[in-house]
């Protein structure tokens, strides 16, 4: 299985949250992890936010930056490209999405799911409109 991480569950990988421990099994049994190179610009906001709002302290704050920058090279990252932009901008059309969400969502469907009947494609994220709309484009949910 290849399963393509949002950002919302790719800092449950580094920040325990309700949902941590299914995020952190469904990693362990994929055979790629993937996300869009977005996510580490948003990880990293998001990191911020709750290190500023003293959700983590300094030390912990620190040693998350520093687990993602070792992770990140494990990670299958997929680059924004036009193409891919173009398919988020009708995504974001057809069902409302802000606008990386649905380039979360182009980019998970450029992984081609369905070209390949021995591994599947499966989406994982905490926003359901945006779990809404990769089901409806015909992606499996995690």
């Amino acid at each position: 299985m290849i399963l393509y991480l949002e950002t919302s569950h790719l800092v449950k990988l580094y920040v325990e949250e309700s949902g941590s421990a299914k995020i952190k099994k469904l990693v362990a049994g994929a055979e790629f992890v993937t996300t869009s190179i977005i996510s580490y610009v948003e990880a990293r906001a998001a990191f911020s936010r709750k290190f500023r709002e003293k959700g983590l302290n300094e030390r912990k704050y620190e040693t998350i930056k520093a687990d993602l920058e070792e992770d990140w090279e494990h990670f299958f990252v997929l680059h924004a490209t036009m193409d891919v932009a173009r398919e988020a901008g009708r995504l974001a059309e057809k069902h409302g999405l802000r606008g990386f969400d649905a380039l979360h969502l182009a980019s998970a469907m450029s992984l081609g799911p369905g070209k390949d009947d021995q591994i599947s494609v499966n989406f994982s994220s905490s926003d359901k409109m945006l779990n809404d709309a990769a089901k409806n484009e015909g992606l499996n949910i995690s």
